[in-house]
């Protein structure tokens, strides 16, 4: 009898189920961008347009995350994510600030999607540049207007969309997805500042619609990595901006470096923001990190920039450019990797017309413009900003009152010295009232009338 051995068994190897996301966003170049970095990570993206759609495909495909844009055109936001993670508990889910809540599942996998995120907000080109620009009546993002054009009745495209996954259309202003009743958007998204309802920073005191607007451009622009310029008269609040930049964006747990270029005298300028080494020039008797490496992985604060001479600004140009420096009496390079906010209160397209700032560092600068405004464009929020820093003033010592006339004689005043001017002259007010619990206007003093 022969003997015949069995065939060798053959396994082919299981290969795991490819991780899925979604990419929710209306704007498709913001979702090809993030489908582009996810795929090379080897994971399968499906893109949407809409929260309805994202829905749909949550429950037909069973994705691992789900990234989302700060916008969605058809649903609430807040009310899409709150059901979205009471409905998938599982999925990891990442807005486009790169927020989640604090108790909500954090994936395995969340570094590569927050790696992505990144990527596309670096690729970000200067659309917003011309934003400040327009008026109030005409003002439209540039990132609304790049959008295809929505279905004659928001109500029609919802519908549709929900029908997919069995839902219907409820309520005028709702969508029925699931059981799940989610208010929607009752029109087109708004073009201009209305489009994005104008919510106050804490560091911004002021319920003026110009102030309102600098907090609203402020939330725009601080999760993306592009270079910003805050215009505005000496006083006005430019640092208190740049922070608010750093603390709402990704970069809030990395250093923050400010420095004046007013406030350092030019020969020693550059070893300041370079740093140097031992003996490159009279006096460095040992090396030194400049502000920009101490700065690397945050944000670097370069607060009065139009007064910084032409020939440092050749170098940080070429910094701006590839993100390497020399340090002074030093041959090789450093990779260092800041984002930039600079502050001036100078109109610097005007001074590269006469070439006082050299044009092509404006441009890399300027990619997003915020301006604060003088006190005076806003004199409506003068009783605001009292209360907030007699408040403030009163931290260790009871809180004083301000009697009518002396506000009266604050509101007469013509605040050169904007809002900073006017801290300066409520802490002289609490001084010379002592323990009086009353500002008068006996201690309103401007400081103009001292021989």
């Amino acid at each position: 009898m022969q003997f015949v051995p069995a065939p060798a068994l053959t396994t082919s190897p299981v290969r795991p189920r490819p991780r899925t996301a979604l990419v929710a966003s209306a704007d498709r170049s913001f979702r090809q961008r993030i489908t582009e970095t996810l795929s090379g990570l080897r994971w399968q993206v499906r893109e949407v347009e809409g929260g309805a759609q994202a829905w749909a495909e949550a429950e037909a495909a069973a994705p691992e995350a789900i990234i989302v844009d700060s916008w969605l055109p058809d649903l609430e936001m807040n009310e899409f994510l709150r059901e979205f993670r009471g409905s998938f508990p599982n999925v990891d889910v990442v807005t486009a600030h790169g927020e989640t809540e604090l108790n909500a599942p954090r994936g395995p996998y969340r570094q590569e999607l927050l790696y992505a995120l990144r990527r596309s907000q670096d690729s970000d080109t200067a659309v917003w540049n011309a934003a400040p620009m327009l008026s109030e009546a005409n003002a439209i993002p540039a990132r609304r207007a790049s959008l295809p054009a929505l279905p004659s009745t928001l109500t029609e495209q919802v519908s549709a969309t929900a029908n997919l996954v069995g839902g219907s259309v409820s309520l005028p202003g709702s969508v029925s997805i699931s059981g799940k009743t989610v208010p929607i958007r009752s029109a087109a998204p708004a073009v201009g500042p209305s489009a994005f309802p104008p919510e106050r920073l804490p560091e911004l005191v002021g319920k003026d619609p110009c102030m309102l607007e600098v907090s609203r451009r402020v939330r725009l622009v601080a999760p993306r990595m592009a270079p910003v310029l805050i215009e505005g008269p000496t006083g006005s609040g430019k640092e208190l901006v740049a922070e608010a930049l750093h603390r709402l964006s990704a970069r809030s747990r990395k250093p923050f470096v400010a420095i004046n270029c007013a406030a350092i005298p030019e020969a020693l300028l550059e070893a300041e923001l370079f740093g140097h080494t031992r003996g490159a020039f009279t006096g460095a008797v040992q090396g030194r990190v400049g502000r920009i490496e101490a700065a690397d992985g945050g944000t670097l604060f370069l607060d009065e920039i139009g007064e910084m001479p032409l020939a440092l600004q050749s170098k940080l140009l070429r910094f701006v450019e590839c993100g390497e420096l020399q340090r002074v009496g030093d041959n090789e390079t450093v990779k260092v990797d800041v984002r930039i906010i600079a502050a001036t209160h100078r109109h610097l397209a005007q001074q590269t017309q006469t070439g006082a700032f050299r044009a092509d560092l404006y441009y890399r600068l300027a990619v997003f413009l915020i301006r604060t405004p003088a006190l005076a464009e806003h004199p409506g929020d003068l009783s605001v900003l009292v209360d907030h820093f007699l408040a403030r003033l009163g931290r260790e010592a009871p809180v004083k009152r301000i009697e009518p006339a002396a506000l009266s004689k604050l509101a007469a005043h013509d605040w050169p010295g904007n809002v900073r001017e006017l801290e300066h002259v409520l802490e002289r007010a609490v001084i010379l009232a002592g323990d009086e619990p009353v500002v008068s206007s006996r201690e309103i003093d401007f400081g103009l009338d001292i021989n």
